[in-house]
């Protein structure tokens, strides 16, 4: 079977001590050893007990008590051999009895004797553990003899394998006393005894070994265990191990979400947490801890140290605080995960792993740091008990501090941070409960622990928070030069050191692979607005006047703007009291900070059975199986994210229980359910261990096959998938000259430009008469110049007296040289909405035109003296006289990037489309980057080759038809971050909710867009404004969208997969995969039903439609209809009506057809435009002649709609420029034509208020383009003929009837707002 079989709490229970012959010979010795001090003895392994403990094989073959494993799995092993000496004086029983531990069963514990000298023992291990270097990890100090019964001590350790897959473990080492006697013979409990001899004893470490990160419950574990081996007999020793670890093999590891599991192991209530998620290991231990032995500015030198791969030694004469506080720091660089050895406790014997020369994060003790540092070089030393931070390096290097403003931020956080339980329990009485007063302690740690993951998550986000503007997802390109000169000169040797680590490196993989982890959601959450807008309207970076005033106070607040919405007011801020370390302040963290918290629940699990037999395991299993589905039936629809919980931890317990079948179910309507936690690998392992006759049954039930199915076909993708590490590459400038398509890759390398053809104009200005390839010095010159104008608009200074006449979000992209104009002598100042002049002298602020009010601009020229200097004349609307600088060598340049910017405004304002302006600036920004970069007599006309909206000025006339202009209120582009435009496959339109907030993800009422390439967009219909977190369900084209509740909104897909979104959380986690071919439509319909109120109906391409309970996902009905592409489903009062392309259905509920109707005859030239038509053929059943259309029918239905008030059924079909409207009532009266003039083929219509709008493949001035028709229901008229979209018009939706809005086709991709009358 696979190695990644389920496995519980426990890998492993390793018992480490001296062996019975190194105790003999001590004891032997004592007399001449009496004024000495006891020697140090070497620890070995002396039990090993791992699962499995029992299974239905042996309890078949043994009738009474069996021991075999709790989990009915077959792992692979390997063998731990031990060398025993040779001890001939004294007999293997009384040896083995001299141990004081009793020799090993042969169910997976290790002999402690042999039967003969020289002999070798294998004892069965759990592969992945290695028990070589067990025994010093378990006495890290040496195993000590002492006279003096020593308090038991816990500790903590970290295995990591090859591959940086870790495991856990907690040590106890427990005292017994050993009595010696001179002749040597053993009784009384397996000691030797003597009356005269002096009373010693000695240490037993026993080591619980797990996959999971639970320090404090397994801690829990090992003090009950403690409990029973004080009372208990030494023979009884081995026993009660093995028992104890049989019964946590019996534990479940609980999921990721807000499910907890909880067992009883006498006296004491054991809390196992959940993961947040699958990619955070659980939090079983004390984060605080770290914040009481450093301060502040210290635990970030640590971070620091650990972000630039450094060599860390944690020092502290506590074994235990070295992993706990160790594993604290991997939990605060999270999502960042350390690469490099990770060892937090190494023995005496260990201390040459120090000598590594890669880089390391270790732990020794305090009494061995001077010997550390005698022999090695360039440490980071981090003693835990003084709380200090030292380096070791003999250059004085030192870590270079983290970034100004994420630090302030930090300390800020730390120092409202209440750390002292004991201040939280005053108020509080004594409890005389251990469990209840444990329950209130693990509450507030739950609080602290979570206040410190949001403080560190956010220091994390606020030190790379600018990474992605500089990161090019199509290439997998990361300019880290660039990333570089956009960080403050203080913050650059830090950033220096960070870039090159593996630890980055990885980070950088999951941000070009989009991954939304927690750093991705908290970096958006509190991305400030001007950087929203930015990335929205994907203009180039320059500082707009918000930040200019920022920057004209003072350095702090300029670099606050690193931090997004998430810094505290540090202009407040008083100095750092540097001894008192907290504060009896609560942290009061930023409202974005604040993740809504779902409430905890817990699942108890059944009293343990007695462990090593095997019906009563099972009859355990049973049980908490049965609780389980008992939890589940209590939970209500609004609970699916905590169903999905059960869900998994039943399938979980189901498999380990040998009930496959059950399993696989359940891990079915887990996929269904939340997607997120779905375990691939699990549900593969448990189809390869399908016995034959289990196999045969699964393929009977459907939804089984298509797991299968679905579990292999996702494993051979993620198998053929490429590595993503070698996908990364840092952007470097071309050193071969460049053809289009290597031009179009560097120039979207850089990050200058992502639109295709705006590259293409840019390489038909840098190739004017020459050769049609770009020079790489000609790039690197280009390249220079960009980054350098750039550079200067970011160190523009303008005085207040000059920022209060412009906008907020306003930038200024280009200043001319000082010339003189009509208005006196300055600079002309542009940004994307204006021309002003920045007078010299005083500086102050005088408009020049906006270019909205231009009216003309032209080239002149101005006398001096005997010469004639070229000049700029532009006429404002505004402004009698014209403005006039006499702009000399910039003249022609000014004038091509100020008639682009006019022309750029022009077409925004009458297509009400702000993307145009943008367009424009960029064209107008590249132009003056091109004439720096030619320098010659033809720099200007290359210039112009970018000049596009110009151009189209003289070319095509700009000018909207009246009633276009009347009805488009705005155009929105959801393709923009794209590098070419995605047709718009679907939209639909959710109201908001009150009460919730914007935080929340709600509230505002929302616009969800599907693109051609699987992605999901929404844009707040408040403002317009695209939301940043986009969500990719597949890759396959988007059909239909359907708003079923405020947690789920369904898209049908290509793909045969319906997926679920929340809306709320912009997370897709949730598919249903019942259909075998393209989801075509969905439809919504509440019923007056007791069990099931809301239910929704899908239907496929082949004809498939399915009935699904809304608030289970469970399929209640199916059926198939037989017609030509089931293309669409609605409901109209309790009927189905469903659109083939050969017909349109009336279907009861239960499948059955009631009417069929055909495809209308094709129009005769000479019918008026409303005169009624025969009606076709009409069927009342499905019979297979009414499928087929007449040879004179038009070719294919492509939408309906009904209205009920009327009783009309209006249809339209792709290839005609008709609507048919018919009459429900009776099908077999003649129908009305409505002819759309100009119309190829209608693709969709909507009702909104009393007017049909139509979105039709139009044809305008003989070009193909999008055109709508409104139509008025009750005449039958068209009342008006819309043309804004570039390509057709395949998608609308009614936003509260108010406004209409209309997604177009790939050659356009953007969606129109249109206003309702």
């Amino acid at each position: 079977m696979a190695d990644n079989l389920p496995s519980g709490l426990v890998e492993a229970c390793v018992v480490v001590g001296a062996a019975g012959d190194k105790l003999k010979q001590l004891l032997q010795a004592l007399p001449q050893t009496r004024d000495r001090e006891l020697p140090l003895l070497e620890p070995e392994v002396l039990q090993v007990h791992a699962p499995p403990f029992v299974s239905k094989e042996s309890a078949k073959d043994s009738p009474a008590h069996v021991h075999a494993p709790a989990f009915s799995r077959i792992q692979k092993r390997r063998s731990f051999i031990k060398k025993k000496r040779e001890r001939a004086a004294t007999p293997p029983a009384d040896l083995a009895k001299g141990n004081g531990v009793p020799s090993a069963s042969a169910t997976g514990t290790a002999p402690t004797t042999s039967t003969a000298a020289g002999a070798t023992e294998d004892v069965s291990v759990p592969k992945d553990i290695d028990l070589i270097a067990l025994p010093q990890l378990c006495f890290p100090g040496g195993l000590q003899i002492s006279e003096e019964c020593k308090d038991d001590s816990y500790h903590f350790l970290v295995f990591t394998d090859v591959f940086g897959n870790r495991t856990h473990g907690v040590v106890v080492q427990y005292h017994r006393h050993v009595q010696a006697c001179q002749d040597g013979h053993a009784y009384q409990n397996g000691h030797w005894t003597s009356p005269k001899g002096p009373r010693l004893y000695t240490a037993y470490g026993i080591c619980v070994i797990s996959k999971y990160p639970y320090y404090n419950a397994l801690r829990d574990c090992l003090s009950c265990l403690l409990m029973q081996l004080r009372t208990c007999r030494m023979s009884d020793f081995e026993e009660r191990v093995k028992e104890f670890t049989a019964k946590l093999a019996l534990v479940p590891i609980p999921p990721p979400g807000q499910l907890h599991v909880v067992f009883c192991l006498r006296p004491l209530q054991i809390f196992l947490p959940s993961r947040e998620d699958k990619e955070r290991p659980a939090v079983d231990l004390d984060l605080h801890l770290p914040f009481l032995c450093f301060r502040p500015q210290q635990l970030l030198e640590i971070i620091t140290g650990i972000l630039t791969e450094q060599r860390v030694v944690f020092v502290s004469s506590d074994w235990a605080r070295l992993t706990l506080v160790a594993e604290c720091f991997m939990r605060f660089i999270h999502p960042l995960h350390w690469q490099h050895p990770f060892v937090p406790v190494l023995s005496r014997q260990m201390l040459d792993f120090l000598m590594a020369p890669t880089s390391y994060l270790m732990g020794c003790h305090a009494h061995h740091i001077e010997d550390v540092l005698a022999e090695t070089d360039d440490l980071i030393l981090i003693h835990i008990d003084e709380g200090t931070v030292s380096s070791s390096s003999t250059d004085n290097s030192s870590l270079p501090e983290t970034p100004w403003a994420a630090r302030e931020c930090f300390i800020r956080r730390v120092e409202g941070l209440q750390m002292h339980y004991d201040l939280e329990v005053c108020r509080l009485g004594a409890g005389t409960d251990v469990n209840d007063l444990r329950a209130q302690r693990r509450k507030w740690q739950h609080k602290i622990n979570t206040q410190v993951q949001r403080i560190t998550l956010e220091l994390i986000v606020n030190i790379f928070r600018d990474v992605h503007d500089h990161l090019n997802y199509e290439h997998r390109v990361f300019n880290s030069e660039e990333f570089l000169k956009s960080r403050e000169p203080a913050d650059q040797t830090f950033y220096q050191k960070v870039l090159d680590t593996h630890i980055f490196h990885s980070f950088l993989r999951d941000r070009l692979n989009q991954k939304m982890d927690a750093f991705s959601r908290l970096e958006l959450k509190t991305r400030s607005e001007t950087h929203k807008l930015r990335t929205m309207m994907d203009a180039p970076r320059r500082p707009n006047m918000q930040e200019m005033a920022r920057k004209c106070t003072s350095p702090e607040n300029r670099l606050s703007k690193r931090l997004g919405m998430s810094l505290p007011n540090l202009a407040e801020r008083s100095p750092m009291d540097t001894v008192r370390k907290t504060s009896l302040k609560k942290v009061h963290l930023n409202g974005e900070l604040k993740a809504p918290q779902r409430p905890i629940k817990v699942f108890r699990l059944p009293e343990f059975p007695p462990p090593l037999s095997y019906s009563y395991v099972q009859n355990y299993y049973t049980d908490m199986i049965g609780q389980l589905g008992k939890a589940m039936t209590c939970l209500g629809p609004e609970d699916s994210s905590l169903l999905a919980r059960y869900h998994y931890l039943r399938g979980f317990v189901s498999y380990v229980a040998g009930k496959r079948l059950e399993a696989l179910s359940d891990f079915q309507n887990l996929y269904k359910t939340d997607t997120d936690i779905f375990p691939a690998e699990l549900v593969r392992a448990l189809v390869d261990s399908l016995a034959p006759e289990e196999r045969v049954a699964a393929d009977r039930r459907p939804e089984l096959t298509r797991l299968i199915s679905r579990a292999k076909r996702d494993h051979e993708g993620e198998r053929a998938r490429p590595d993503p590490f070698a996908t990364i590459k840092k952007f470097q400038l071309p050193r071969t000259h460049l053809q289009r398509e290597d031009f179009v890759r560097s120039i979207q390398e850089s990050g200058i430009v992502k639109d295709l053809s705006t590259i293409h104009r840019l390489f038909d200005a840098l190739t004017v008469g020459q050769q049609k390839q770009v020079d790489p010095e000609v790039f690197r010159f280009f390249y220079t110049i960009w980054k350098e104008t750039e550079a200067e608009a970011q160190d523009v200074d303008l005085p207040a007296a000059v920022l209060e006449h412009l906008e907020t979000n306003e930038c200024v992209y280009k200043l001319s040289s000082s010339v003189k104009t009509s208005h006196g002598v300055g600079k002309i100042a542009m940004t994307q909405r204006r021309l002003f002049l920045l007078t010299e002298g005083r500086p102050g602020y005088v408009e020049i035109t906006k270019f909205r009010d231009i009216e003309e601009v032209r080239i002149s020229s101005a006398p001096f003296l005997l010469l004639r200097i070229p000049s700029l004349k532009i006429k404002s609307s505004l402004r009698k006289e014209m403005f006039e600088a006499n702009l000399k060598s910039e003249c022609d340049l000014w004038n091509l990037m100020v008639k682009e910017m006019w022309a750029g405004r022009k077409m925004a304002d009458e297509h009400k489309d702000p993307q145009y302006m943008q367009q424009a600036l960029t064209n107008a920004l590249l132009m003056d980057a091109v004439v720096g970069c030619l320098q010659s007599q033809k720099a200007i006309y290359a210039a112009s080759k970018l000049a596009y909206f110009d151009r189209m000025k003289l070319e095509v006339p700009m000018m909207v038809p009246k009633t276009t202009a009347e009805t488009l209120k705005h155009k929105i582009n959801p393709s923009l971050d794209l590098t070419s435009p995605q047709a718009v496959d679907v939209l639909l339109y959710t109201p908001g909710q009150l009460g919730v907030s914007g935080a929340d993800g709600g509230g505002n009422p929302k616009l969800w867009c599907a693109l051609s390439d699987g992605k999901v967009v929404a844009f707040d219909a408040a403002s317009w404004s695209m939301q940043q977190n986009s969500v990719q369900v597949g890759s396959s084209r988007l059909t239909c969208l359907l708003g079923v509740n405020q947690q789920q909104l369904w898209i049908g897909s290509q793909d045969s997969v319906i997926y679920i979104i929340n809306p709320r959380s912009m997370s897709c986690n949730k598919q249903l995969t019942e259909h075998r071919s393209e989801v075509t439509g969905l439809a919504l319909e509440e019923r007056a039903d007791k069990y099931s109120h809301l239910v929704a109906y899908s239907c496929s391409a082949e004809g498939t439609v399915i009935v699904w309970d809304v608030s289970t996902l469970q399929v209640r009905k199916h059926f198939r209809l037989s017609c030509d592409r089931l293309q669409s489903v609605q409901v109209h009062n309790g009927w189905l009506w469903c659109c083939a392309r050969d017909s349109i259905l009336e279907v009861r509920r239960n499948g059955t057809v009631q009417r069929r109707v055909s495809l209308p005859p094709q129009r005769s030239p000479q019918l008026p435009q409303r005169s009624p038509s025969p009606s076709p053929s009409l069927s009342s059943s499905p019979s297979p002649s009414s499928s087929h259309s007449p040879v004179s029918s038009h070719s294919a239905y492509s939408c309906f709609l009904l209205f009920d008030e009327t009783e009309q059924l209006w249809t339209g079909c792709a290839d005609t420029d008709e609507l048919c409207v018919w009459h429900c009532r009776d099908l077999t009266k003649p129908f009305h034509r409505i002819q759309l003039q100009d119309c190829a083929g209608v693709l969709c219509m909507i009702k909104v208020k009393n007017q049909i709008w139509v979105g039709c493949r139009g044809r305008s001035a003989g070009q193909a383009r999008g055109k709508i028709y409104v139509v008025d229901t009750e005449r039958h008229l068209v009342e008006k003929e819309l043309a804004a979209h570039g390509d057709r018009v395949q998608a609308l939706c009614s936003a509260e009837d108010r406004y209409v809005l209309s997604g177009a086709a790939q050659e356009d991709g953007k969606i129109a707002i249109w206003k309702v009358e």
